[in-house]
């Protein structure tokens, strides 16, 4: 019933509401504009406000366009058909590619990428880890997937982030899951990820982050708890010495592993937006002004270990690398600019 909330109830309600916005624009603008020299960063509510514009507005057009798609399957019947598929993945990428780009004007970022450039993975199925921490990373992960590397993401996230109109209509027509912290019997994790995870083709990309939510302090603090629960001294000891990462969970990552036999695992690490762990600190950093720097590690087939024990000691091990690498790469302020005279 929550679904047919959100798409029968909570869609419109998203497009009338941006309707009711670009319709009072001059009163938001006004608002906004008495505000920004008693809010600290240059211009910050205008910026904020042309950003929320501007996500209304494509999510309306998508929602838009979505039940058009709809309609024109069969109202549902052909939805799943390789042609729609492609559709919504365009159509997906299209926000991605406008919002992300004047975001990075707007917010001024500076996206930074070392390791392998997209055509260092022809034709070939991959599975990416990617490190979880701070708003955004999930957004700029699928960017990059998709219009530098020219990948179909097929991602496992949570299923609050379905309470989003357009993603929710979107990845429940492509291939994805959205994991509940307490599945139905017979739907476990591992099962469900072992699902998505078949039958990859040379253009996929499945995505999990193994880690299983951002960081925070206090996350990391009961991951390492959990692991002495378990009985798992020496993983909690090693999750110890992390200090930027959480201790990955390993169930998922497996799944995958023995899904995917012909997949590739590329790394994902970021840093520059993994500070904002509250809305306090969003609001307080925001416009930006930073440098993000993304790190790819490439790892062939090969590579990875056989047994399930050493298949968790190499998940580990790499995510001790990722924390190192963290650790060297703290977020960078930009330069602040000069006015121009």
């Amino acid at each position: 019933m929550t679904g047919v909330f959100r798409r029968v109830v909570l869609a419109p309600a998203v497009i009338a509401f941006t309707v009711l916005l670009l319709t009072t624009v001059p009163l938001w603008l006004i608002l906004a504009a008495v505000l920004s020299p008693v809010v600290s960063g240059r211009l910050r509510p205008l910026r904020l406000l042309w950003l929320a514009i501007m996500h209304l507005g494509l999510e309306s057009i998508m929602l838009i366009e979505l039940f058009g798609l709809w309609i024109a399957s069969g109202f549902g019947l052909f939805i799943r058909r390789p042609w729609f598929e492609r559709v919504h993945y365009d159509i997906a990428q299209t926000y991605l590619i406008i919002f992300f780009r004047e975001a990075r004007r707007v917010l001024r970022l500076k996206i930074v990428t070392e390791g392998p450039t997209p055509d260092a993975f022809p034709g070939e199925p991959l599975l990416v880890c990617c490190r979880h921490a701070g708003p955004g990373d999930s957004f700029t992960l699928m960017y990059a997937l998709m219009h530098w590397y020219g990948r179909e993401p097929r991602v496992v996230l949570k299923d609050t982030l379905a309470w989003d109109p357009a993603i929710d209509v979107i990845l429940n027509r492509v291939p994805s899951r959205f994991i509940s912290g307490r599945p139905k019997t017979g739907h476990d994790l591992e099962s469900q990820i072992a699902e998505l995870a078949t039958g990859l083709d040379e253009n996929d990309a499945f995505v999990i982050f193994p880690e299983g939510g951002n960081f925070t302090p206090e996350r990391r603090r009961r991951a390492i708890e959990k692991l002495r629960r378990l009985g798992l001294e020496a993983m909690a000891r090693r999750a110890e010495r992390m200090q930027h990462v959480l201790a990955p969970r390993p169930g998922g990552l497996l799944a995958a592993l023995d899904a995917a036999p012909e997949a590739d695992i590329v790394l994902v690490a970021h840093t520059g937006l993994d500070h904002l762990l509250t809305v306090a600190d969003v609001w307080r950093e925001l416009p930006m002004d930073k440098q993000i720097i993304m790190r790819w590690w490439r790892v062939p087939r090969n590579e990875i270990p056989d047994g399930r024990d050493d298949r968790i000691d190499w998940l580990f091990s790499r995510w001790e690398q990722i924390d190192r690498w963290i650790a060297e790469h703290r977020p960078v302020d930009l330069p602040v600019r000069k006015a121009k005279r």
